[in-house]
């Protein structure tokens, strides 16, 4: 079991998944506690990181690819303060921390864990229901329904339909973006059968942002909704004319002598990468080509 406890929330692994808790610091951000606890299968994980700074440091976790609806919604649009996936770490607690980084590499290392994307979301996305408001309306999500709903600072022309229900089925897409600069954010679904290049402000299947404290807990509605719906690496693999599944060739056996070799070499790789003689991406690298080698 290993464990880091700080102001800006507590990570604890115990050898299959993470726990991540937010803290209850003033700086935490809504969204941080709106989601609560999160718990990361190990077989979510690509990586994990501390970058060292004189006085506070960061302990960083990198997801597989498709892994996690939030992060898929948010096109890696989220910043530090609302990122689940960062801690911030106090300098006395570097020891603590690079022992937790440890923990979870030779875990990774150890059940051969592979950092490509993966085609079915490892992590459940936020509870439903939810609603939250925020910019020009109210988004809610029951699971099976979108409701938007507007405010007295909607554009009038998207006001005047009143109130929208989407079923989750006309849905093909949701994307969130903040607000950055000079240019307002939104949350955005795209529904079936009706494309649109409008602006938020005017799209009545978008709420616009602008940049305001409680614009990011529009992320939970669109992770909510992305979970959802058909896992974007499935869909890409459909192919209209012949959608029937590829039968994969089987692969070539490695001889005992050679696994046990492949092994004390991600043993080897595993101390260089600890001891900073290999960076994460060539660690990566050469970790992939010895799994390959070991199907």
């Amino acid at each position: 079991m290993a464990e880091i406890i700080q102001k800006d929330g507590t990570w604890a692994f115990d050898g299959d998944a993470l726990r991540l808790t937010p803290g209850r610091d003033k700086n935490v951000s809504l969204l941080r506690k709106e989601l609560g606890e999160l718990v990361v299968p190990l077989g979510a994980l690509a990586g994990v990181s501390l970058e060292q700074g004189k006085k506070a440091g960061r302990l960083r976790l990198r997801l597989r690819d498709g892994a996690d609806p939030l992060l898929h919604a948010t096109g890696g649009r989220l910043t530090e303060p609302h990122d689940p996936y960062q801690l911030i770490v106090e300098s006395d607690r570097y020891g603590v921390a690079e022992y937790f980084v440890d923990e979870v590499r030779s875990a990774l290392l150890l059940d051969q864990v592979p950092a490509g994307p993966v085609d079915a979301y490892l992590l459940p996305g936020p509870s439903v229901p939810l609603s939250v408001s925020a910019g020009d309306g109210t988004a809610g999500f029951d699971g099976e329904r979108i409701r938007l709903e507007w405010n007295w600072k909607t554009e009038d022309a998207k006001a005047a339909a009143g109130a929208r229900t989407l079923a989750l089925a006309d849905i093909t897409g949701v994307e969130w973006h903040p607000a950055a600069g000079l240019e307002n954010g939104h949350l955005r679904f795209t529904v079936r059968h009706a494309p649109t290049k409008i602006p938020p402000k005017y799209d009545p299947n978008a709420v616009e942002l602008w940049g305001f404290k409680k614009d990011p807990l529009m992320a939970l509605v669109a992770a909510a909704v992305q979970a959802r719906l058909p896992h974007p690496a499935r869909a890409a693999a459909t192919d209209p004319v012949d959608a029937r599944p590829e039968l994969p060739s089987a692969p070539v056996a490695a001889s005992e002598d050679d696994h046990d070799a492949l092994l004390r070499r991600l043993r080897e790789l595993g101390e260089l990468h600890r001891s900073g003689v290999l960076t994460e991406e060539e660690f990566a690298l050469a970790k992939q080509a010895v799994l390959k080698r070991m199907q």
